[in-house]
């Protein structure tokens, strides 16, 4: 795969594809089963894998909680319905990381236990790839071998999504956006969080605020002039009200700011130095609050994702 910001690479996902995150805790937005995801969801991420007193090895199993909240919904279920999801077509990846994550990668050592670790969840439950969030600081440098020693052991079909800060993709000096370009040719997409942010520079050097058009268009550009390809990126929102401290917008806007950039139109005041015809969609925090809010986010971005060139 050459090394321009044009084109696109295998994937096991559509061309385009909506991410969201599925709840293994229980918190206001409320306990569902990944039966019980709505079938507008293409990649699904369970949230989350967690650290162990191992460095950089990874678990997971059915939240206690969250079983007795939906009757009794053990690892078993789970498993089971995962495997529904992708006999309809759908992917499920684990998410490792999350704001109070504590997986540390940093050396050989602990890469090693990294890839071991997710390697023998995957065959264990059936995952299909790893989202990496680690909101406490990553390593590019570790966190990469580990995930092209996952690679050489999964093959190409193994998933890859990142899910960065906005503060962390500011810069191609970030070990963030470091990591994503180190990986770029098995990475799969980097669906940053534009949200909980405040104000970032946009790739104008301009100022923007969360929750408009001009800071996911300005913040996308970024990324998509520095090195990933469109199909590398995709817009990270809130489900609506409850989802995060700040960044919530309309689902509507969210198609605003992809015409924007697969199109040129519907901007706000930015414009982006060209468009991007292969930008690859959305993701949002998450399923529960989706749904928990009337399933708006899914069933507005979704279909419109198809109208994209």
């Amino acid at each position: 795969m050459s090394g321009t910001t044009t084109g696109c690479t295998s994937s096991p996902l559509p061309r385009r594809f909506l991410t969201g995150y599925w709840h293994d805790f229980v918190n206001e937005a409320g306990a569902l089963r990944l039966s019980e995801v709505p079938d507008e969801y293409d990649l699904i991420a369970v949230a989350f894998g967690e650290a162990t007193a191992r460095p950089g090895e990874v678990t997971f199993r059915v939240d206690p909680e969250l079983s007795d909240a939906l009757g009794g919904y053990g690892d078993a279920q789970f498993k089971a319905d995962l495997a529904a999801l992708q006999a309809a077509g759908k992917k499920v990846i684990l998410s490792v990381g999350g704001e109070r994550g504590a997986i540390r990668v940093s050396d050989a050592a602990s890469a090693q236990r990294f890839t071991d670790s997710v390697h023998a969840l995957m065959t264990e439950y059936g995952f299909d790839g790893v989202d990496i969030d680690l909101e406490n600081g990553l390593n590019p440098t570790s966190m990469g071998q580990a995930l092209r020693a996952l690679h050489a052991r999964t093959g190409d079909d193994l998933i890859i999504t990142m899910a960065p800060q906005t503060i962390d993709m500011q810069s191609t000096a970030g070990s963030y956006f470091r990591l994503a370009l180190d990986i770029k040719d098995i990475l799969t997409v980097v669906h940053m969080q534009y949200y909980n942010s405040g104000t970032m520079l946009g790739c104008d050097q301009q100022v923007h605020g969360q929750g408009t058009v001009d800071f996911m268009t300005a913040l996308a550009c970024i990324q998509l002039e520095n090195g990933l390809r469109p199909d590398q990126v995709a817009l990270g929102l809130p489900a609506g009200p409850g989802a995060a401290g700040g960044g919530v917008v309309a689902p509507s806007m969210v198609n605003d700011a992809l015409d924007c950039l697969a199109k040129g139109v519907r901007c706000g005041s930015f414009t982006p130095p060209r468009t991007y015809p292969g930008i690859r969609g959305a993701m949002t925090w998450s399923i529960n609050w989706d749904v928990a809010n009337g399933g708006g986010f899914a069933r507005t971005v979704r279909p419109h994702l198809d109208t994209l060139p």
